[in-house]
C-alpha cells in the first residue's frame, strides 16, 4: 500500500517521505512539518488517528493536509476521523484514481491555506508597522516638550547666568520634566505588558498611541 501511494505521488510530481509506522510518521513530521500527510488509521505504535490528533496540536500543523486512509466505512468511523482532525477520508482498496482525485483536493486546499496564511502574515506586518509610526508619533508628543525643558535649564544653570534663587528654580524644572518622561515610559511599559493600546488620531489625519486611556487631550492633540 506504502509503495502504490508513493508512486501515484511521485506520478503526480511529489516528493514523498515513507514511514513504517505510526512513531515514525510523527517524528518525520516533527522535524519537516510538510504540507501533507497521509495516514492509515491502523499503525504500529501510533494509529493513525493519535497521529493526526499531534499533527493539529503541533505549532506548524494548522495548515498541514491530513488524509486518513480506512478500510473502515461507517458514518461513525467517518465522524471519528473528522473529530481527530482530518481534512479527508479515503475508503479501502486505494485505486491510483480515488487517490489522485485526493491529491488534486489536497492541492487546492494547500494553496488557498498558503494565501491565507500569507495574507495574515501580510496584515499583521501592516498592523505592526502601523504601530511603529503610532509610537514613534506618541514619543515625539509626549516627550520632545518636557525634554526641551530639560535642555533649556540645564544649559541655563551650566551657563552660570543665573543667581541661586533662579538655579533653585531651574531645578525644580528639571525634576518636573523629568517625573513626566518617567510617567511616559511608565505608561509604555504598561502598554508592553497587558500586549494593548487604544489607538486615537492626533491633529485630525495622525493617530497616536493614548497613554491616559480616557480619551482626552492626548485624544485631540492638545497640549499636555
Amino acid at each position: 500500500m506504502r509503495l502504490l501511494h508513493e508512486e501515484v505521488l511521485r506520478a503526480g510530481g511529489h516528493d514523498p517521505i515513507v514511514a513504517s509506522d505510526g512513531s515514525e510518521a510523527w517524528s518525520t513530521f516533527e522535524r519537516q512539518t510538510p504540507p501533507m500527510v497521509i495516514l492509515d488509521w491502523q499503525m504500529p505504535g501510533l494509529d493513525g488517528l493519535e497521529v493526526c490528533r499531534r499533527i493539529r496540536e503541533h505549532p506548524q500543523g494548522d495548515t498541514t493536509f491530513v488524509l486518513v486512509v480506512t478500510a473502515r466505512d461507517g458514518a461513525d468511523d467517518l465522524t471519528t476521523v473528522l473529530d481527530a482532525g482530518a481534512d479527508d477520508y479515503l475508503s479501502k482498496p486505494v485505486t491510483p484514481d480515488n487517490l489522485q482525485a485526493r491529491l488534486r483536493i489536497a492541492e487546492r486546499r494547500i494553496e488557498v491555506s498558503l494565501a491565507r496564511k500569507a495574507a495574515e502574515e501580510e496584515l499583521r506586518r501592516a498592523r505592526y508597522l502601523a504601530g511603529i509610526g503610532e509610537t514613534t508619533l506618541t514619543l515625539q508628543h509626549e516627550i520632545n516638550n518636557p525634554l526641551a525643558a530639560l535642555l533649556t535649564n540645564t544649559g541655563l544653570i551650566l551657563s552660570g547666568v543665573l543667581n541661586d534663587g533662579e538655579v533653585r528654580d531651574s531645578i525644580a524644572v528639571i525634576d518636573e520634566q523629568a517625573r513626566r518622561i518617567a510617567e511616559v515610559v511608565k505608561q509604555l511599559r504598561k502598554v508592553e505588558k497587558e500586549r494593548r493600546a487604544m489607538s486615537v488620531e492626533y491633529m485630525g489625519e495622525q493617530r497616536m498611541i493614548d497613554l491616559r486611556g480616557d480619551g482626552g487631550p492626548t485624544a485631540q492633540g492638545g497640549p499636555r
